[in-house]
């Protein structure tokens, strides 16, 4: 996770008193037109960091509600259909296609390479008549790896199925344009770049948007696909954290990828370690290592003065190995010795040559006592 900018907490704390913007969006009082006033301003923004237009942001609590929406609610919609998605997704996709297989629908689940890549020529062998949506994450959360999602879209867009794309881990670290992918319905979050947890947005394409059934009902907010009121200090949060991606995200991105080289660098040269993932085609902030002989937990207990993991937030209360890293064809032990470097906007060098420095440490007094 990451802290509020500065910059972004400045902008959300006009709103929160009584001489601030507090107004119901949906109010039509003085009060409520200068928060609906400022919450289309910040949708216009939101669009922008995506190449959408307005119209084709509905704004959401985070990434997962965006991604239920979207798949959940194209595929009912429809009301027969067929799904295709991989088994590296994040579970905020995974569990809704499970959820859709419980209601009767199919679903394909596509196994990536031994890099983690899910090739165009496998979703065009999936794809079948009655496909309704197709959801192929742009970069994973684990690996970082980042998958052909234009030509992906391509597909969808010549068979006639719904493409939808998590975006949590790329919108605003690499350039992301909705048209130019053929992407029609993303999902992206504002922690993820700075902005307030609890805030993100789902960009759905005209298209899709007469048949999607909404998962919520209430006071038909967001063009009756989200219901509820609108949080306008966590959107104004939120467009201002775009706009500071759209600034700084290019050479923060140029930054964060020498950070990350350099760490792999220092690692690299451990006996038997191994990066989880493509090696170029990945996203600047994210690096996955295994340690093979070496206990990920333990690993993790010996470094108290690192924040690591040694997979997702999500499944940290699980032993489990990581299902991403079994898809990419680690073993169980393989995958149970990894961990996942996550690189911010406020990692510097010098922490970059302490964690070297404690991960080589931990790494050799742990395999020095391994039976």
């Amino acid at each position: 996770t990451t802290p509020v900018e500065p910059r972004v907490a400045a902008c959300m704390a006009q709103f929160q008193s009584i001489d601030g913007c507090f107004g119901n969006p949906a109010s039509v009082h003085q009060f409520g037109r200068e928060a609906r006033a400022a919450v289309e301003a910040a949708r216009a923004i939101v669009a922008r960091l995506i190449g959408a237009g307005p119209p084709d942001i509905v704004f959401t609590s985070g990434a997962t509600e965006a991604d239920n929406l979207a798949i959940l609610g194209v595929v009912r919609g429809r009301r027969t259909g067929h799904v295709v998605t991989s088994r590296t997704e994040h579970k905020a996709v995974l569990d809704p296609c499970r959820q859709l297989e419980r209601e009767g629908y199919a679903v394909t689940y596509l196994t990536p390479d031994a890099d983690g890549l899910i090739h165009p020529a496998q979703v065009a062998a999936a794809l079948r008549p009655d496909t309704a949506l197709v959801s192929i994450m742009h970069a994973n959360n684990e690996t970082g790896v980042v998958q052909a999602v234009g030509a992906i879209g391509a597909l969808c867009r010549a068979h006639g199925a719904a493409f939808h794309v998590d975006a949590a881990q790329s919108v605003g670290r690499v350039p992301v344009d909705v048209a130019t992918l053929n992407i029609d319905l993303l999902a992206f979050t504002a922690h993820k770049i700075y902005g307030p947890k609890g805030i993100g947005a789902l960009y759905v394409h005209r298209r899709c948007r007469a048949g999607m059934v909404p998962l919520q009902f209430g006071g038909g907010q967001e063009r009756a696909l989200r219901s509820g009121t609108l949080p306008a200090q966590q959107i104004a949060g939120f467009a201002r954290a775009c706009e500071l991606a759209l600034d700084e995200g290019v050479a923060e991105a140029e930054r964060l990828a020498n950070l990350r080289d350099r760490l792999w660098q220092g690692l690299a040269d451990l006996p038997e370690v191994l990066l989880n993932g493509h090696p170029t085609r990945r996203v600047s902030g994210i690096l996955n290592v295994a340690f093979p002989g070496v206990e990920g937990e333990s690993l993790l207990l010996g470094l108290p003065e690192l924040a690591v993991a040694t997979g997702s937030a999500c499944n940290s209360d699980s032993d489990e190995p990581s299902y991403v890293l079994r898809a990419l064809g680690r073993d169980t032990a393989t995958a149970q010795s990894s961990l996942r470097f996550s690189l911010g906007r406020y990692t510097t060098a010098e922490q970059i040559e302490q964690t070297i420095a404690a991960v080589r440490r931990e790494v050799q007094r742990l395999r020095a006592i391994s039976p």
